[in-house]
């Protein structure tokens, strides 16, 4: 990363994931051939060095080399200050350079790994199986998004990425495996923001025989305990805030959250009319469907007042296709949504078991894809045959593995925990003009 002569002495810093050392070479020590080699080797170069630690007249420590090779050649200089802390197009364009001169990034990247890691540690010891269900789907289902389309030329047919791992995970509880999950890349082909990327990691689990309440107090118990193995507490500091992950977490109904911040009662909410007079209200542009309203209005009134970790519980069955209803309000499910930092962390409920509730959501759904909102999916009717063979009371859940990040890393920018975001590619004139000495 640096080199400094002083007469017949070069120092150089050296990088690896480990940190930084330094290397003293001495032309006595190396000889004139091997001391001339030494002083062509630029910033960016990959060297390998044998000899002995010691600490200079500074007090640095230091490897005194007797041994050393050029490992490898820097066609193209590192920035002397690297411009993409300006450009963020270009950090993320060519992370390889980004991870080379900014080491917090690459931290970041490995706590990442440490918490996905400890993530599985975590589940994995309450009896739960890892699985892999498929990406390429004849029908993308289990959330409300846009997917990618594709092709198969060997069958000739039509498939979608998949938008979520729900449908085939609960295809497996009814099999008999009882306690699964799947951390896997996902795909919706929606917009990129801070919190948005079309393609992410999600965490989904299902634990049969477990109802919603169960799932909240996994979803707590993990979450507190990844912010203690990130920062050694239930503290962590977002920006300016302050964000407490002791358990247990604050409860709010959707209907009350509402009520409380903004007055609006429920007879507003449940009616699709009255809901889009709402939208009015607040200057929202009209929604295709009741739920897609009722989710703009969400966004607008309650999320900005979920700083601390809230559970938002008590979705209506308009909102929730896959959920069980209350047993004591049937215009409501079983389900609800962590919220952090006025973020969404992670959706979960006990599932619809019953085929014939679930056959006639599906059909509610085809007619408001009809009606023109995009991102409600074709029906799974095999799915609807899967719950005929009988499946147990479950409860399910999805975490945003890369929100989950965010949070606990203190970005603001979910392009900031990956590795490699997705973004539209130059043309190549200019890709090939993007280099000079100070910024690759």
């Amino acid at each position: 990363m640096a080199a400094r002569g002083q007469g017949g002495v070069i120092f150089f810093d050296i990088q690896d994931r480990t940190g930084r050392f330094q290397l003293f070479a001495r032309k006595n020590d190396l000889g004139d051939a091997l001391f001339a080699v030494a002083k062509e080797i630029e910033r960016g170069d990959l060297v390998g060095a044998g000899g002995f630690v010691f600490r200079t007249k500074t007090g640095e420590l230091s490897l005194y080399v007797r041994t050393l090779e050029v490992l490898g050649k820097s066609l193209r200089p590192l920035p002397d200050k690297w411009s993409g802390l300006q450009d963020l197009e270009k950090r993320y364009r060519r992370r390889y350079v980004d991870l080379i001169v900014n080491p917090h990034v690459r931290d970041v990247m490995f706590l990442r790994s440490k918490i996905v890691a400890e993530m599985r540690r975590f589940i994995d010891a309450r009896g739960f199986s890892e699985v892999e269900t498929p990406t390429l789907l004849n029908v993308a289902g289990g959330a409300t998004a846009r997917p990618f389309m594709t092709h198969s030329n060997a069958l000739d047919i039509p498939l979608t990425l998949r938008i979520a791992t729900e449908l085939n995970l609960k295809r497996l509880i009814v099999g008999g495996m009882e306690r699964v999950y799947e951390i896997g890349r996902t795909f919706r082909n929606e917009g990129i923001d801070a919190t948005h990327n079309p393609e992410f990691t999600m965490l989904e689990l299902y634990a049969a025989y477990w109802d919603v309440n169960d799932m909240m107090r996994f979803n707590e118990e993990l979450v507190a305990h990844l912010a203690r193995t990130v920062h050694g507490g239930e503290t962590v500091i977002r920006g300016e805030d302050a964000i407490s992950f002791a358990t247990p977490f604050r409860r709010i109904g959707y209907l009350e959250a509402f009520e409380r911040f903004a007055g609006i009662e429920r007879e507003q909410l449940l009616d699709a009319e009255a809901a889009q007079r709402l939208l009015h209200d607040y200057g929202i542009p009209p929604s295709p469907t009741h739920a897609h309203a009722l989710d703009k209005l969400f966004e607008r009134i309650v999320e900005p007042e979920l700083l601390q970790p809230t559970f938002v519980y008590g979705y209506p069955v308009l909102l929730s296709p896959l959920a069980k209803r209350m047993k004591d309000d049937p215009e409501l499910t079983e389900r609800y949504e962590l919220f952090a930092a006025h973020m969404e962390l992670s959706n979960a409920f006990t599932e619809l078991n019953d085929p014939d509730d679930q056959r006639r959501r599906f059909e509610l759904q085809m007619l408001e894809r009809a009606a023109g909102d995009e991102e409600v999916p074709p029906p799974d009717w095999d799915f609807v045959t899967a719950l005929e063979y009988g499946m147990p009371p479950t409860a399910g859940i999805g975490i945003g593995v890369d929100r989950l990040v965010m949070m606990l890393t203190d970005n603001a920018s979910i392009r900031d925990v990956l590795l490699f975001p997705l973004q539209r590619p130059l043309p190549p004139e200019r890709d090939a003009d993007e280099d000079d000495a100070e910024s690759p």
